[in-house]
This record gives C-alpha cells, sequence and structure tokens, in this order.
C-alpha cells in the first residue's frame, strides 16, 4: 500500500466517526474518544513521517498542514472537554468537522499526487513506517497531543526547507 492511499483510508475513517456523531445516538462520549485518537495518531504520522518527507514538494501545503493540525488540536480539545448535554457540542463538531474536510480537500486534491510523484518506490516503506506509528500511537490515546502535557509537532518546529532546494 502507498502512503497516500494509507491516509485516504484514514480520512475516510473519520469522516464515518463524524457522521456517526453527528447522529448523536447516545454515544457521543465514546465517539468523541475514538475521533479524538483516529486524528491523534494520524496527524502524528503526517507530520512525524510524511510531511518531513515531502516538505520540498509541496512546501506551502505542508507548512499550512502543520498549522491546520494546530487548529484542528485546538478544537478537538475544546469538543473532547465538552459534554455532549451542552448546547454547545453540536457546534463543536461541526466546527471540527469543517476543519477536517478542508484539510483532506488540500491534501488529496493537491499534495498527494504530487507526493506519490515524489516518493515514487519508497512510497510502500513509508506506509509501513507510518502503519506501525499510527498503531503505536493509537493505543497510547489522544493525550500525547491534546491531553496535560501532550506534546505536538508543530511548524514551528517543522523541518527546515533547504533554501537552496526551493
Amino acid at each position: 500500500m502507498k502512503a497516500t492511499e494509507l491516509l485516504k483510508k484514514q480520512h475516510d475513517e473519520v469522516k464515518v466517526i463524524f457522521s456517526q456523531l453527528e447522529k448523536g445516538n447516545g454515544r457521543s462520549t465514546a465517539l468523541c474518544e475514538k475521533l479524538a485518537d483516529n486524528l491523534v495518531a494520524h496527524m502524528v504520522i503526517e507530520q512525524e513521517l510524511f510531511y518531513p518527507s515531502i516538505l520540498k514538494v509541496k512546501p506551502d501545503l505542508v507548512l499550512e498542514g502543520y498549522e491546520e493540525h494546530a487548529v484542528a488540536r485546538f478544537a478537538l480539545k475544546r469538543l473532547i472537554n465538552t459534554d455532549p448535554a451542552d448546547q454547545t457540542f453540536k457546534a463543536k463538531v461541526t466546527t471540527l468537522k469543517e476543519i477536517i474536510e478542508h484539510h483532506i480537500e488540500e491534501e488529496e486534491d493537491d499534495m498527494f499526487p504530487k507526493a506519490e510523484k515524489a516518493l515514487a518506490s519508497g512510497s510502500e516503506e513509508l506506509c509501513a513506517e507510518m502503519k506501525v506509528l499510527f498503531e503505536k500511537t493509537k493505543r497510547s490515546g489522544y493525550a500525547r497531543m491534546v491531553g496535560r502535557g501532550g506534546s505536538a509537532v508543530t511548524s514551528a518546529n517543522a523541518p527546515e526547507l533547504d533554501s537552496a532546494a526551493t
């Protein structure tokens, strides 16, 4: 499997969770935790493995991706700290969903085609690394990025783009 195929699959899984959350079938707390675990693990593999490997291919979109992740972490933290009975819960779900949908659209339409071309045969090896890190991060839970004391990669500490390469 190619790296971008894995990311697209994860995008689809998150969309399903959002749909379930919007239905509000009484499992909102469990679904929020499932969403948080999946989003956080996905962001970690993008930030720590995928983005650094394609930074020179689409620098503007990669750096924007880091920033969108920061905004998504903020919105996710607000959502998971909100009781599903709170009147703002649905609005927070919708806001996070819109942030994520925009991010997905840019990645899949603009970033992924060029990334796959640049990664070439290395895409499958990168995908294998991403799968391992995703599962490890998912097992440790969303607190890694949004919980108390959690750390995260941000654009401020993104790999430097070699100015000679641009």
